[in-house]
């Protein structure tokens, strides 16, 4: 989850809920595996960061180029000490579910960084007063990009969740789930929202060397992730339409990432890349083996020449080149794609408040800093 400040004009306030797709650091400041950080060579080798900075990426991910498409910095995670928020925050968590089980322990998940956001009203309700929170709040873009983790690790990695639940009762639990966080942030005023769809879980590199071996040999996607994945996005769509009609005010941009990510993947050379199976970085069938940096129980690992023709940097995460095409679908995107707003519409449709416009700023438009914490 993010949180911006900024420049007039813009809206003032951004927030991301959600996973690794989304997080920059914020594992890098919890007690948490090694696997569950990337602040370590070889993740942000590309250049366009002067060190690992825990993105699970060759460089940038989506958060860094949508702040780009709306003018404003790099955006600190939560937890980073000392870290300017006057232009956001992002509480993101890598392995984070909407359910709590997912990774417990290990992560930040949607319950954790929903009260990390209460903390930030808080904030701003002391600085601010109640009246203009209220109406930053309402204003504001809530980007949730979230549950690829609950059925990966919390269904098909759990034989006890597998045993409790049949596909379509755990679906509706994590929607289930899914669906009050919204309706606890349209609670607080919340009324702007994109969703990030989940893609085709069986085929990331990770799932299809997990299939091969379940096959004794054979290739292809693991189907079954991939049917949660798409039951998953249906029902979700199902859910937005009808919180469009029973909420008030609620307003927002879905994508259908799944149709996406599978035409990048079986067709590469199409969108720039010329690898739509393999990690990048990893071991093993399809570098699945998720060894990428060496810090897990495999020290060893193999790293590709160019990142920029894969679709796939590690086992479970894809390049900088895809998390880029994911962010210009989103900000620009039209059906059946994105819709039935994009984010570019979301957040420019019309000028609204922003916190520069209450704070007085005497260089009538430079940022100001408020913190957070």
């Amino acid at each position: 989850m993010m949180a911006c400040l900024q420049r007039r004009g813009r809206r003032g306030l951004y927030l991301f809920l959600g996973t690794q797709q989304l997080t920059q650091a914020t594992t890098n400041y919890i007690k948490t595996n090694p696997e569950n950080r990337a602040n370590y060579k070889p993740y942000g080798q590309n250049g366009f960061f002067d060190r690992p900075t825990g993105r699970f990426s060759d460089g940038r991910v989506i958060v860094d180029f949508i702040a780009e498409y709306a003018k404003l910095p790099l955006i600190p995670p939560f937890l980073q000490p000392s870290a300017d928020y006057s232009s956001g925050v992002d509480f993101s968590s890598w392995g984070a579910g909407i359910l709590s089980e997912t990774n417990q322990g290990l992560v930040i998940d949607l319950q954790m960084q929903l009260k990390s956001f209460d903390q930030v009203e808080k904030s701003l309700a002391e600085k601010l007063g109640e009246h203009q929170t209220r109406r930053l709040i309402s204003e504001a873009i809530y980007f949730i990009s979230i549950g690829s983790n609950d059925y990966m690790g919390g269904y098909l990695g759990s034989p006890t969740a597998r045993k409790l639940y049949q596909h379509q009762e755990f679906i509706a639990m994590v929607i289930g789930n899914l669906t009050q966080a919204i309706q606890v942030l349209h609670g607080k005023g919340a009324r702007n929202f994109g969703f990030l769809s989940l893609s085709p879980l069986g085929c990331l590199p990770a799932l299809r060397a997990a299939a091969m071996e379940a096959n004794e040999g054979g290739g292809g996607c693991f189907e079954e992730a991939s049917t949660l994945a798409m039951a998953h996005n249906s029902a979700l769509k199902t859910v937005l339409m009808n919180l469009e009609y029973m909420l008030k005010g609620f307003k927002y941009c879905n994508s259908n990432f799944y149709d996406w990510f599978l035409d990048r993947m079986d067709n590469p050379t199409k969108y720039g890349f010329k690898d739509g199976m393999n990690a990048c970085c990893g071991t093993g069938p399809y570098g699945g083996i998720f060894t990428c940096g060496g810090t897990k129980n495999i020290t060893a690992f193999e790293l590709c020449k160019e990142a920029e023709d894969y679709i796939w940097w590690d086992s479970f995460n894809p390049t900088e080149g895809v998390h880029k095409q994911i962010s210009e679908a989103l900000w620009d995107g039209t059906p059946p794609s994105v819709g039935p707003h994009n984010l570019r519409d979301l957040f420019f449709g019309s000028e609204k408040l922003t916190i520069a416009d209450m704070v007085d700023d005497q260089d009538g438009g430079d940022w100001r800093v408020i913190d957070f914490l």
